[in-house]
């Protein structure tokens, strides 16, 4: 069985998964943000093209731990996401995981535009494998 990782944007949900047995972390998608229900179905068809039994999703805290109005619309589409599939669904403390994303591609020379294409999905690929270490 394997992980989703999700960061939540209000424009994008980055998507990762974890290998079969929850060790390592890759990102697979950033799915361009619809409408609540377009995004539901796309996030139980990957649940289901990759056999998830948990879900991990980044809530973006403020720097003092205290949850802002960005974390608020997480948690509000992760109450609903769980009234749609039958997934634990837990949260990730994902302070600095863009930070940290975005210095890796900076690091490994990608150009602005190809940084834009993939951040969603590197910070929840940070999320993930926050989430994996932990474990």
């Amino acid at each position: 069985m394997r992980i989703l990782g999700l960061d939540i944007g209000d424009r994008t949900i980055g998507v990762a998964v974890s290998d079969p047995l929850g060790y390592t972390a890759q990102g697979i998608t950033t799915i361009r943000r619809k409408n609540e229900s377009k995004d539901i179905d796309e996030l139980i068809k990957l649940c289901k093209e990759y056999n998830v039994d948990t879900i991990v999703s980044g809530l973006p805290k403020n720097m003092n731990g205290t949850i802002g109005p960005q974390s608020e619309k997480v948690l509000g589409f992760c109450e609903i996401l769980k009234t749609k599939i039958d997934i634990p669904i837990k949260m990730w403390d994902e302070r600095l995981t863009t930070v940290a994303a975005e210095r890796a591609m900076l690091e490994a020379d990608l150009s602005r535009a190809k940084r834009k294409k993939i951040v969603d999905k590197m910070a929840a690929t940070y999320i993930l494998q926050g989430y994996l270490d932990s474990l």
